[in-house]
């Protein structure tokens, strides 16, 4: 009887075969021209040139405050951006020549309501000599969109509702709610429609750790509306300060609230690196300024104005050039990124990839979590197995329908943990979740990424300072990020060859994981069929990200870039067949 070969073998032989395809794949490219400039070669220039320190220094200024569109800080923040622009060399957009590269514009647009900014706040439970809260250390305890007190302060007992069906049967007129669930119907109902003063709430999720982080409040808002009085959002130690005091009897609470509420203008600021070659063709960063902490998000904002600095000076001195256009976007989160991506359709048109840098600056080893890139959507945002995990932040399940098959993941998420590896730094990934400014671009059919870190235990709480940020982080994001972009605004049809071995690699990696994945699913009592769909919704989506690199293609150039697709498109072909093939056995 003939030798049979087990199954494992059979495997890594067939596998050897695979890499043997690859190699010779490899041999081929070798024997064409590389790209004169390749990502590598922008890691060590930006490495020589990016320190971090601006990056730092603006999340330093720009998180003393309370960012809200419209309001003091916010303006501040914009301003002192723009500055910083003007000092590296950006000239203001109405006062440029054709021959400026480097320019800005400050966008105004009428508010469509008053902004809104905390002056000063505290309660106190009247009885007890130390404030429940105070502002100069709970400075998100005020929900935005408060009024202020009168002057001497607002007193009034308070009253525990569990529920919303309690203000069925609870009087709470001239009182002041407090409550752990459902805080806006409460509100509307309780405060606006039944005549309590105000609420006091409680809800910080478990990633917090607010046993252990006891005075951490995260921001809460009150929807505009004329009618609004106001709300306090309470830390764990302060909801269990209340909580002990109602179960000894009846509880008066004083509370004072000093708030700014005026008209005023939505500014937006953008920057532009005009192409040497091709300029109506972008790449487009944003990064969102309102949203009052250190690492969410004045650390983005730091990080895109050091990248838009160090790209000016080093084109400015020749040490690199950008063949297409880059623009910076600074303003409020996602609004101004659709906006940019609708007012001006031939501008839109000429969008190739966008990038979001939101909560890029964290020092882990105090905030927990890890620097994420979150991919475009994938079949991972359908089936999360394996090594794939959604971040506490959490996303719908996703349809193939949903699918936006690109060369950016693979290609971002390969320079990242090149720079990972030199810095020492963690980089991982997370399936598509969406709720920042990459989901504009997404939702116009354009490639878009998030740099992001999660989980983080003092997210959006005013615990998130200056202290929370690192920056060596700020670093290594901006260096990775920058040397991304120059090569995609750089690119060429070599450029895309080496990006499509990139995809290629990654194709096939990810076919293996998935077929050992799928081989234990159907061993504890899955359908195959099932498992089928995943191997090949994997093909599917990587044929199409393999194929999308023809966008970087030089039109004196496509043939070669056109033979490395098949060529690679026919590995991950073979692969995936050979795969099905062992599942069915």
């Amino acid at each position: 009887m003939p030798y049979k070969v087990p199954k494992i073998l059979s495997i890594v032989m067939t596998k050897n075969l695979v890499l043997l395809l690859i190699s010779a794949v490899t041999l081929s490219w070798a024997q064409t021209k590389n790209s004169a400039v390749t990502t590598d070669d922008y890691l060590d220039i930006l490495r020589n040139n990016l320190s971090g320190e601006q990056a730092y220094e603006t999340t330093a200024f720009i998180e003393q405050f309370w960012r809200v569109v419209g309001n003091e800080g916010f303006n501040k923040s914009i301003q002192k951006v723009a500055e910083s622009l003007k000092a590296a060399g950006y000239v203001l957009e109405e006062n440029a020549s054709k021959t400026d590269r480097f320019t800005y514009r400050l966008e105004k647009r009428p508010l469509q309501h008053p902004t809104w900014e905390i002056v000063d706040a505290n309660v106190t439970l009247i009885g007890e000599n130390n404030p429940l809260l105070s502002y100069t250390s709970n400075r998100n305890m005020v929900y935005l969109n408060s009024i202020s007190t009168p002057s001497n302060g607002t007193t009034a007992e308070v009253i525990y509702v569990k529920d919303i069906n309690d203000l069925q049967s609870i009087s709470v007129k001239g009182k002041i709610i407090f409550t752990e669930t459902q805080a806006t119907e409460i509100y509307k109902e309780g405060v606006l429609k039944k005549g309590a003063l105000g609420m006091v709430t409680y809800d910080n999720p478990d990633y917090l750790n607010p046993e252990k982080n006891v005075n951490s409040i995260q921001f809460r808002s009150l929807k505009f509306d004329p009618k609004n009085t106001w709300g306090i959002a309470l830390s764990y130690r302060a909801k269990e300060r209340l909580k002990a005091a109602l179960e000894k009897g009846k509880v008066y609470a004083k509370v004072n609230i000093s708030s700014k509420i005026y008209p005023s203008e939505e500014l937006t600021l953008v920057a532009d690196i005009k192409g040497s070659e091709m300029p109506e063709e972008r790449l487009v960063f944003s990064a969102h300024i309102q949203e009052p902490g250190a690492n969410d998000n004045a650390s983005g904002v730091g990080a895109q104005l050091e990248m838009a600095t160090v790209a000016a000076k080093l084109i400015r001195n020749e040490s690199i050039d950008a063949q297409r256009t880059m623009t910076f976007i600074w303003g409020d989160e996602i609004i101004s990124t659709k906006r940019y991506l609708q007012e001006n359709e031939k501008r839109a048109k000429g969008i190739k990839w966008g990038l979001s840098l939101d909560m890029v600056g964290e020092n882990t080893a105090i905030t927990g979590g890890s620097f994420l890139i979150e991919k475009m959507p994938d079949p991972s945002a359908i089936w999360t197995r394996g090594k794939d995990k959604h971040t506490e932040w959490g996303g719908n399940l996703l349809t193939m329908e949903d699918m936006k098959p690109h060369y950016l993941n693979d290609y971002m998420i390969h320079n990242f943990l090149k720079q990972g590896k030199v810095a020492h730094w963690e980089v991982n990934t997370n399936p598509y979740e969406g709720g920042s400014d990459h989901t504009p671009f997404l939702d116009n059919n354009i490639p878009g990424l998030l740099f992001w870190h999660f989980t983080d235990q003092f997210y959006h709480t005013d615990n998130d300072r200056l202290d929370k940020v690192s920056q060596e982080t700020l670093k290594n994001v901006s260096i990775a990020a920058l040397a991304s972009a120059l090569t995609l605004v750089n690119g060429d049809s070599y450029s895309a060859m080496d990006i499509v071995k990139i995809v290629r690699d990654a194709a096939t990696n990810r076919l293996s994981e998935e077929f050992l994945l799928s081989e234990k699913s159907i061993k504890a009592g899955n359908l195959l069929e099932s498992e089928i769909d995943i191997i090949k919704a994997w093909e599917d989506w990587y044929l199409k990200a393999i194929a999308s690199t023809t966008d970087l293609a030089s039109p004196e150039n496509t043939v070669i870039l056109d033979k490395a697709i098949l060529e690679a498109q026919a590995t991950i072909e073979s692969q995936s067949k050979m795969f099905v093939a062992e599942l069915e056995k």
